[in-house]
């Protein structure tokens, strides 16, 4: 009987102790494999004088130049907030503005940091060539908007991608890129939209525990482009 209650006692003992589970957060890496592949590809291809030759032969010069990649290039950047009016977005207006933001100065400190060290030329004769910075800004506003609508909305999601496409194309078409740039601009388009969801929410929970679960209002971040490349700006008022 003293056995018994013994080993009741016990066992009410253990079962009152609290139990403590660590959780590891993962990195989805499979995000990341679409973007890499992409930049890896543009990187071979540009390394590799073949690619260039099948380039040119592959397409025939430009009878007359496509200009609205240039307005597309940045009007891909507000795609997500169009997209908002029709759409149910995953996240909020403020959030996406910040993400956006910090994805952009990600996006331009790659591009013009690739562009000013590698020194790539254009196939119309002109420097700079590689990554093409319009690719990857039109990327990029594709990119987001399917993070934000891929759950409610997947034509909203995928759209953009179609415009992306279009604009990629006609800076082919332009003869103002190899398709090698084009490639890497789009994974760095995508990549720096990904970096941008993974980096900004964790900084945005460790605020509000920090301001005593305050709202992130005083949260400002917004991107900082210079002609040697880029970066963001951030900063928070206590």
């Amino acid at each position: 009987m003293y056995e018994k209650n013994l080993k009741a006692d016990s066992l009410s003992l253990k079962d009152s102790l609290p139990v403590t589970k660590t959780k590891y957060s993962k990195v989805p890496l499979k995000q990341f494999v679409l973007p890499a592949t992409l930049i890896a590809v543009g990187a071979f291809g540009s390394s590799v004088d073949g690619m260039r030759d099948f380039h040119l032969i592959s397409r025939k010069d430009s009878v007359s130049q496509i200009r609205i990649d240039d307005y597309l290039e940045w009007g891909m950047l507000g795609w997500v907030f169009m997209c908002d009016i029709v759409g149910k977005e995953k996240h909020s207006l403020a959030d996406q503005f910040v993400l956006l933001a910090m994805a952009e100065g990600i996006n331009a400190a790659a591009v013009h940091g690739l562009k000013n060290n590698i020194e790539t030329t254009r196939p119309d004769g002109r420097p700079y060539s590689f990554p093409s910075g319009h690719t990857a800004n039109a990327f990029l506003g594709a990119h987001m908007a399917y993070k934000e609508f891929k759950d409610s909305s997947p034509v909203l999601a995928y759209s953009g991608y179609a415009i992306a496409g279009f604009v990629a194309a006609s800076r082919v078409y332009n003869n103002r890129h190899w398709l090698a740039d084009v490639a890497a601009g789009a994974g760095i388009g995508i990549l720096s939209v990904e970096l941008s969801y993974l980096i900004y929410f964790p900084i945005k929970n460790l605020i509000i525990r920090k301001s005593g679960n305050k709202t992130a209002n005083n949260l400002f971040l917004a991107p900082s482009i210079q002609r040697e490349g880029g970066g963001f700006y951030l900063s928070y008022r206590f």
